[in-house]
Protein backbone atom coordinates (compact mmCIF):
# COMPACT_ATOMS: atom_id res chain seq x y z
CA UNK A 1 0.00 0.00 0.00
CA UNK A 2 1.87 3.05 -1.29
CA UNK A 3 0.34 6.40 -0.25
CA UNK A 4 2.04 8.04 -3.24
CA UNK A 5 0.22 7.98 -6.51
CA UNK A 6 -3.38 7.33 -5.47
CA UNK A 7 -5.67 10.20 -6.44
CA UNK A 8 -7.25 10.74 -2.97
CA UNK A 9 -3.85 10.64 -1.26
CA UNK A 10 -2.34 13.12 -3.72
CA UNK A 11 -5.28 15.53 -3.31
CA UNK A 12 -4.81 15.33 0.43
CA UNK A 13 -1.05 15.80 0.01
CA UNK A 14 -1.69 19.05 -1.85
CA UNK A 15 -3.77 20.34 1.06
CA UNK A 16 -1.01 19.45 3.54
CA UNK A 17 1.58 21.20 1.37
CA UNK A 18 -0.63 24.31 1.26
CA UNK A 19 -0.92 24.21 5.06
CA UNK A 20 2.88 24.03 5.37
CA UNK A 21 3.35 26.92 2.94
CA UNK A 22 1.03 29.13 5.01
CA UNK A 23 2.67 28.15 8.28
CA UNK A 24 6.39 28.68 7.60
CA UNK A 25 8.29 31.68 6.18
CA UNK A 26 9.85 31.58 2.72
CA UNK A 27 13.38 31.20 4.07
CA UNK A 28 12.34 28.30 6.33
CA UNK A 29 15.06 25.67 6.79
CA UNK A 30 13.45 23.64 9.58
CA UNK A 31 12.82 23.94 13.30
CA UNK A 32 16.41 22.96 14.01
CA UNK A 33 17.56 26.35 12.67
CA UNK A 34 15.65 28.28 15.37
CA UNK A 35 17.08 29.45 18.66
CA UNK A 36 15.38 28.15 21.85
CA UNK A 37 13.01 31.15 22.21
CA UNK A 38 12.01 31.10 18.54
CA UNK A 39 11.60 27.34 18.72
CA UNK A 40 9.20 27.57 21.69
CA UNK A 41 7.12 30.27 19.98
CA UNK A 42 6.97 28.30 16.73
CA UNK A 43 6.03 25.05 18.49
CA UNK A 44 3.19 26.77 20.34
CA UNK A 45 1.86 28.36 17.15
CA UNK A 46 2.25 25.10 15.24
CA UNK A 47 0.44 23.04 17.87
CA UNK A 48 -2.50 25.45 17.75
CA UNK A 49 -2.65 25.25 13.95
CA UNK A 50 -2.35 21.46 13.97
CA UNK A 51 -5.00 21.12 16.69
CA UNK A 52 -7.45 23.17 14.63
CA UNK A 53 -7.15 20.55 11.89
CA UNK A 54 -7.07 17.59 14.26
CA UNK A 55 -3.48 16.79 13.29
CA UNK A 56 -2.06 16.71 16.82
CA UNK A 57 -3.64 13.24 17.06
CA UNK A 58 -4.57 12.70 13.41
CA UNK A 59 -5.83 9.12 13.78
CA UNK A 60 -8.40 9.95 16.48
CA UNK A 61 -12.07 10.64 15.61
CA UNK A 62 -13.05 14.29 15.12
CA UNK A 63 -15.38 14.27 18.10
CA UNK A 64 -12.39 13.77 20.41
CA UNK A 65 -10.10 16.35 18.81
CA UNK A 66 -8.54 14.23 16.06
CA UNK A 67 -8.91 14.27 12.28
CA UNK A 68 -10.20 10.74 11.68
CA UNK A 69 -7.44 10.07 9.14
CA UNK A 70 -6.86 6.64 7.69
CA UNK A 71 -3.34 5.18 7.53
CA UNK A 72 -2.67 6.39 3.96
CA UNK A 73 -3.49 10.01 4.84
CA UNK A 74 -1.60 9.64 8.12
CA UNK A 75 1.54 8.66 6.19
CA UNK A 76 1.10 11.71 3.94
CA UNK A 77 0.89 14.04 6.96
CA UNK A 78 4.00 12.47 8.45
CA UNK A 79 5.94 12.67 5.19
CA UNK A 80 5.09 16.29 4.43
CA UNK A 81 5.53 17.69 7.94
CA UNK A 82 8.76 15.75 8.45
CA UNK A 83 10.13 16.92 5.09
CA UNK A 84 9.35 20.51 6.10
CA UNK A 85 11.03 20.11 9.48
CA UNK A 86 7.80 20.64 11.44
CA UNK A 87 7.08 18.64 14.64
CA UNK A 88 3.76 16.82 14.58
CA UNK A 89 1.58 14.35 16.43
CA UNK A 90 1.21 13.54 20.10
CA UNK A 91 3.32 11.29 22.30
CA UNK A 92 0.00 10.09 23.73
CA UNK A 93 -1.53 9.13 20.37
CA UNK A 94 -1.17 5.38 20.82
CA UNK A 95 -2.55 5.61 24.36
CA UNK A 96 -5.53 7.56 23.05
CA UNK A 97 -6.21 4.93 20.39
CA UNK A 98 -6.06 2.26 23.11
CA UNK A 99 -8.63 4.24 25.13
CA UNK A 100 -10.83 4.40 22.02
CA UNK A 101 -10.66 0.63 21.81
CA UNK A 102 -11.46 -0.06 25.48
CA UNK A 103 -13.07 2.96 27.20
CA UNK A 104 -16.64 4.23 27.37
CA UNK A 105 -17.59 7.62 25.80
CA UNK A 106 -17.73 9.37 29.19
CA UNK A 107 -14.05 8.66 29.81
CA UNK A 108 -13.13 9.52 26.23
CA UNK A 109 -14.87 12.90 26.29
CA UNK A 110 -13.20 13.70 29.60
CA UNK A 111 -9.62 12.83 28.64
CA UNK A 112 -8.96 12.85 24.88
CA UNK A 113 -9.70 16.54 24.13
CA UNK A 114 -7.52 17.53 27.10
CA UNK A 115 -4.68 15.40 25.77
CA UNK A 116 -4.95 17.16 22.40
CA UNK A 117 -5.00 20.59 24.04
CA UNK A 118 -1.94 19.73 26.12
CA UNK A 119 -3.76 20.15 29.43
CA UNK A 120 -3.21 16.46 30.26
CA UNK A 121 0.24 14.98 29.66
CA UNK A 122 0.56 11.25 30.31
CA UNK A 123 3.52 9.05 31.21
CA UNK A 124 3.58 5.26 31.08
CA UNK A 125 3.63 3.26 34.31
CA UNK A 126 4.45 -0.30 33.24
CA UNK A 127 7.94 -1.54 34.21
CA UNK A 128 9.03 -2.17 37.80
CA UNK A 129 12.36 -3.15 39.41
CA UNK A 130 11.25 -6.80 39.29
CA UNK A 131 9.05 -6.60 36.18
CA UNK A 132 10.67 -5.42 32.97
CA UNK A 133 10.44 -7.72 29.96
CA UNK A 134 8.54 -10.12 32.25
CA UNK A 135 5.84 -7.50 32.78
CA UNK A 136 3.26 -9.96 34.11
CA UNK A 137 5.27 -10.28 37.33
CA UNK A 138 4.47 -6.68 38.33
CA UNK A 139 3.63 -6.15 42.00
CA UNK A 140 2.34 -2.58 42.41
CA UNK A 141 -0.94 -2.99 44.28
CA UNK A 142 -4.19 -1.09 43.84
CA UNK A 143 -6.92 -1.73 46.40
CA UNK A 144 -10.44 -0.27 46.36
CA UNK A 145 -11.42 1.91 49.30
CA UNK A 146 -14.80 3.60 49.01
CA UNK A 147 -14.88 5.49 45.72
CA UNK A 148 -11.10 5.37 45.20
CA UNK A 149 -8.22 3.06 44.37
CA UNK A 150 -5.27 3.22 46.77
CA UNK A 151 -1.92 2.44 45.11
CA UNK A 152 1.30 1.26 46.73
CA UNK A 153 4.50 0.21 44.96
CA UNK A 154 7.06 1.45 42.46
CA UNK A 155 7.37 1.96 38.71
CA UNK A 156 10.67 2.27 36.83
CA UNK A 157 11.87 3.75 33.49
CA UNK A 158 8.78 5.98 33.22
CA UNK A 159 9.79 8.25 30.35
CA UNK A 160 8.75 11.88 30.79
CA UNK A 161 7.07 11.34 34.16
CA UNK A 162 8.83 14.42 35.56
CA UNK A 163 7.05 16.51 32.90
CA UNK A 164 3.67 14.74 33.04
CA UNK A 165 0.62 15.33 35.21
CA UNK A 166 -1.06 11.94 34.63
CA UNK A 167 0.11 8.36 34.26
CA UNK A 168 -1.56 5.19 33.00
CA UNK A 169 -0.54 2.49 35.45
CA UNK A 170 -0.66 -1.28 35.27
CA UNK A 171 -1.52 -2.34 38.81
CA UNK A 172 -2.29 -5.68 40.44
CA UNK A 173 -5.90 -5.45 41.58
CA UNK A 174 -6.38 -9.17 42.30
CA UNK A 175 -3.28 -10.73 43.92
CA UNK A 176 -4.94 -14.15 44.05
CA UNK A 177 -5.35 -14.40 40.26
CA UNK A 178 -2.76 -15.95 37.89
CA UNK A 179 0.09 -13.68 36.73
CA UNK A 180 -1.51 -12.39 33.52
CA UNK A 181 -4.86 -11.86 35.22
CA UNK A 182 -5.80 -9.67 38.11
CA UNK A 183 -4.07 -6.66 36.48
CA UNK A 184 -5.91 -3.41 35.70
CA UNK A 185 -4.92 -0.28 33.80
CA UNK A 186 -5.68 2.79 35.92
CA UNK A 187 -5.47 6.51 35.13
CA UNK A 188 -3.69 8.23 38.02
CA UNK A 189 -2.99 11.96 38.59
CA UNK A 190 0.68 12.54 39.36
CA UNK A 191 0.26 15.84 41.19
CA UNK A 192 -0.61 14.47 44.63
CA UNK A 193 1.21 13.92 47.97
CA UNK A 194 1.37 10.12 47.66
CA UNK A 195 3.60 10.15 44.54
CA UNK A 196 7.37 10.72 44.47
CA UNK A 197 9.03 11.10 41.03
CA UNK A 198 12.81 10.71 40.87
CA UNK A 199 14.53 11.35 37.52
CA UNK A 200 17.28 8.94 36.40
CA UNK A 201 20.28 10.28 34.49
CA UNK A 202 21.25 8.26 31.41
CA UNK A 203 24.43 7.88 29.31
CA UNK A 204 23.91 11.23 27.56
CA UNK A 205 23.77 13.05 30.89
CA UNK A 206 20.08 13.80 30.45
CA UNK A 207 17.25 12.72 32.76
CA UNK A 208 14.52 11.51 30.43
CA UNK A 209 13.12 8.62 32.45
CA UNK A 210 12.24 8.20 36.09
CA UNK A 211 11.40 5.94 38.98
CA UNK A 212 7.98 6.68 40.48
CA UNK A 213 6.99 5.70 44.01
CA UNK A 214 3.34 5.29 45.07
CA UNK A 215 2.69 5.59 48.81
CA UNK A 216 -1.07 5.42 49.39
CA UNK A 217 -1.59 7.42 46.20
CA UNK A 218 -5.21 7.53 45.04
CA UNK A 219 -7.34 7.77 41.93
CA UNK A 220 -11.05 7.60 41.21
CA UNK A 221 -12.59 4.15 41.18
CA UNK A 222 -14.01 4.71 37.69
CA UNK A 223 -10.70 5.64 36.04
CA UNK A 224 -10.07 2.16 34.62
CA UNK A 225 -9.27 1.58 30.95
CA UNK A 226 -11.12 -1.60 29.98
CA UNK A 227 -12.40 -3.93 32.66
CA UNK A 228 -11.07 -4.39 36.16
CA UNK A 229 -8.62 -7.34 36.29
CA UNK A 230 -8.39 -7.37 32.46
CA UNK A 231 -5.61 -4.82 32.06
CA UNK A 232 -3.16 -7.24 30.47
CA UNK A 233 -5.22 -7.35 27.28
CA UNK A 234 -5.45 -3.56 27.28
CA UNK A 235 -1.67 -3.28 27.70
CA UNK A 236 -1.05 -5.63 24.78
CA UNK A 237 -3.37 -3.51 22.64
CA UNK A 238 -1.40 -0.41 23.60
CA UNK A 239 1.95 -2.03 22.80
CA UNK A 240 0.58 -3.25 19.47
CA UNK A 241 -0.61 0.23 18.48
CA UNK A 242 2.62 1.76 19.77
CA UNK A 243 4.71 -0.54 17.59
CA UNK A 244 2.29 -0.10 14.70
CA UNK A 245 2.52 3.70 14.92
CA UNK A 246 6.30 3.45 15.13
CA UNK A 247 6.25 1.37 11.95
CA UNK A 248 4.55 4.28 10.17
CA UNK A 249 6.70 7.09 11.61
CA UNK A 250 10.16 5.63 12.11
CA UNK A 251 11.06 4.85 8.45
CA UNK A 252 10.40 8.49 7.49
CA UNK A 253 12.61 9.74 10.31
CA UNK A 254 15.31 7.16 9.61
CA UNK A 255 15.37 8.19 5.94
CA UNK A 256 15.89 11.83 6.91
CA UNK A 257 18.55 10.80 9.40
CA UNK A 258 20.34 8.67 6.78
CA UNK A 259 20.36 11.67 4.41
CA UNK A 260 22.09 13.67 7.16
CA UNK A 261 24.58 10.83 7.66
CA UNK A 262 25.40 10.82 3.94
CA UNK A 263 25.88 14.58 4.15
CA UNK A 264 28.25 14.05 7.09
CA UNK A 265 30.22 11.47 5.08
CA UNK A 266 30.61 13.97 2.22
CA UNK A 267 31.62 16.76 4.60
CA UNK A 268 34.37 14.51 5.97
CA UNK A 269 35.58 13.53 2.49
CA UNK A 270 34.85 9.84 3.09
CA UNK A 271 32.33 9.30 0.28
CA UNK A 272 34.90 7.38 -1.79
CA UNK A 273 35.98 5.09 1.06
CA UNK A 274 34.85 1.58 0.00
CA UNK A 275 34.05 0.39 3.54
CA UNK A 276 32.02 3.52 4.31
CA UNK A 277 30.14 3.16 1.01
CA UNK A 278 29.38 -0.48 1.80
CA UNK A 279 27.99 0.43 5.21
CA UNK A 280 25.92 3.31 3.81
CA UNK A 281 24.48 0.90 1.21
CA UNK A 282 23.56 -1.52 4.01
CA UNK A 283 21.80 1.30 5.88
CA UNK A 284 19.88 2.24 2.73
CA UNK A 285 18.65 -1.33 2.28
CA UNK A 286 17.58 -1.52 5.92
CA UNK A 287 15.65 1.77 5.78
CA UNK A 288 13.85 0.60 2.65
CA UNK A 289 13.02 -2.66 4.37
CA UNK A 290 11.64 -0.72 7.36
CA UNK A 291 9.60 1.44 4.98
CA UNK A 292 8.03 -1.67 3.47
CA UNK A 293 7.20 -2.95 6.95
CA UNK A 294 5.53 0.37 7.68
CA UNK A 295 3.40 0.20 4.53
CA UNK A 296 2.38 -3.37 5.39
CA UNK A 297 1.36 -2.16 8.85
CA UNK A 298 -0.67 0.63 7.25
CA UNK A 299 -2.45 -1.95 5.09
CA UNK A 300 -3.22 -3.97 8.24
CA UNK A 301 -4.73 -0.91 9.91
CA UNK A 302 -6.77 -0.07 6.80
CA UNK A 303 -8.24 -3.58 6.99
CA UNK A 304 -9.42 -2.74 10.53
CA UNK A 305 -6.97 -5.08 12.25
CA UNK A 306 -4.65 -4.40 15.18
CA UNK A 307 -0.90 -4.69 14.40
CA UNK A 308 -0.61 -7.82 16.56
CA UNK A 309 2.56 -9.81 17.32
CA UNK A 310 4.05 -9.20 13.87
CA UNK A 311 4.86 -5.66 15.06
CA UNK A 312 7.57 -7.25 17.23
CA UNK A 313 9.60 -7.94 14.08
CA UNK A 314 9.63 -4.26 13.24
CA UNK A 315 10.80 -3.27 16.71
CA UNK A 316 13.59 -5.84 16.48
CA UNK A 317 14.71 -4.60 13.06
CA UNK A 318 14.69 -0.85 13.72
CA UNK A 319 16.39 -1.02 17.12
CA UNK A 320 19.26 -3.14 15.81
CA UNK A 321 19.52 -1.09 12.61
CA UNK A 322 19.78 2.16 14.54
CA UNK A 323 22.67 0.93 16.63
CA UNK A 324 24.71 0.08 13.53
CA UNK A 325 23.77 3.31 11.72
CA UNK A 326 24.83 5.49 14.65
CA UNK A 327 28.01 3.43 15.09
CA UNK A 328 28.83 4.32 11.49
CA UNK A 329 28.27 8.02 12.28
CA UNK A 330 30.69 7.81 15.22
CA UNK A 331 33.28 6.09 13.00
CA UNK A 332 32.88 8.88 10.44
CA UNK A 333 33.40 11.50 13.16
CA UNK A 334 36.57 9.76 14.33
CA UNK A 335 38.36 11.52 17.17
CA UNK A 336 35.79 14.34 17.08
CA UNK A 337 33.34 11.88 18.68
CA UNK A 338 35.49 11.96 21.83
CA UNK A 339 35.13 15.75 22.18
CA UNK A 340 31.70 16.46 20.66
CA UNK A 341 30.71 20.04 19.92
CA UNK A 342 27.40 21.70 19.13
CA UNK A 343 24.04 20.87 20.65
CA UNK A 344 22.83 17.39 21.49
CA UNK A 345 19.89 15.97 19.61
CA UNK A 346 16.55 16.73 21.30
CA UNK A 347 15.29 13.36 20.01
CA UNK A 348 15.91 9.87 21.31
CA UNK A 349 15.28 8.10 18.01
CA UNK A 350 17.09 10.19 15.41
CA UNK A 351 19.69 12.90 15.07
CA UNK A 352 18.91 16.60 15.18
CA UNK A 353 15.92 18.33 13.61
CA UNK A 354 15.94 19.57 9.99
CA UNK A 355 17.78 22.86 9.69
CA UNK A 356 20.14 22.18 12.58
CA UNK A 357 23.90 21.94 11.96
CA UNK A 358 25.22 18.41 11.44
CA UNK A 359 27.07 18.60 14.77
CA UNK A 360 29.17 15.90 16.39
CA UNK A 361 27.19 16.32 19.63
CA UNK A 362 23.90 15.49 17.91
CA UNK A 363 25.34 12.26 16.52
CA UNK A 364 27.09 11.13 19.70
CA UNK A 365 23.98 11.75 21.82
CA UNK A 366 21.73 9.74 19.51
CA UNK A 367 24.43 7.03 19.36
CA UNK A 368 24.31 6.72 23.15
CA UNK A 369 20.52 6.63 23.20
CA UNK A 370 20.52 3.91 20.53
CA UNK A 371 22.36 1.60 22.95
CA UNK A 372 19.13 1.22 24.90
CA UNK A 373 16.95 0.61 21.84
CA UNK A 374 17.37 -3.16 22.01
CA UNK A 375 16.29 -3.18 25.68
CA UNK A 376 13.36 -0.82 26.25
CA UNK A 377 9.83 -1.61 25.01
CA UNK A 378 10.78 -5.29 25.11
CA UNK A 379 14.34 -6.52 24.62
CA UNK A 380 15.52 -8.08 21.36
CA UNK A 381 15.42 -11.50 23.03
CA UNK A 382 11.77 -10.97 23.94
CA UNK A 383 10.93 -9.76 20.41
CA UNK A 384 12.56 -12.84 18.88
CA UNK A 385 10.53 -15.03 21.21
CA UNK A 386 7.30 -13.30 20.14
CA UNK A 387 8.14 -13.64 16.46
CA UNK A 388 9.20 -17.26 16.81
CA UNK A 389 6.23 -18.44 18.87
CA UNK A 390 3.33 -16.19 17.79
CA UNK A 391 4.26 -15.41 14.16
CA UNK A 392 6.23 -18.46 12.99
CA UNK A 393 4.47 -20.98 15.24
CA UNK A 394 7.68 -22.41 16.70
CA UNK A 395 7.52 -24.27 20.02
CA UNK A 396 8.06 -22.35 23.23
CA UNK A 397 11.51 -22.22 24.76
CA UNK A 398 11.97 -25.17 27.14
CA UNK A 399 11.89 -24.17 30.78
CA UNK A 400 14.75 -25.32 33.03
CA UNK A 401 14.01 -28.39 35.08
CA UNK A 402 13.20 -27.67 38.73
CA UNK A 403 16.12 -28.09 41.09
CA UNK A 404 15.75 -31.06 43.41
CA UNK A 405 15.44 -30.14 47.07
CA UNK A 406 18.40 -31.15 49.23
Amino acid sequence: MEPQGSEPAERFRASVQAFVADLVPRDWRGIGALDPIERGTFQERTRTALAERGWVAPAWPREYGGAGLGPAELVVVMEELTAAGIPYGSDNDEFGITMLRWSDPTLLHRFLPRIVSGEYVFAQGFSEPGAGSDLASLSLRAEPHGDQWVLNGQKLWSSGAHKANWTFVLARTNPDAPAHRGISMLLVPLDQPGIDIRPIRNLTGEADFNEVFFDNATTELGLVVGEVDRGWTVAMTLLGFERGATALKAPIRFRNELDRLIELVRERGLHRDPDIRRRIAWCHVQVEQLRCHGLRTAATLIAGQEPGPAAAAFKLLWSEYHQRATELAVDVLGLDALTPTGRSSPNWFHTDDPGAPNSSASWTSVYLNARAGTIYAGSSQIQRGIVGELVLGLPKEPRPAPTAAR
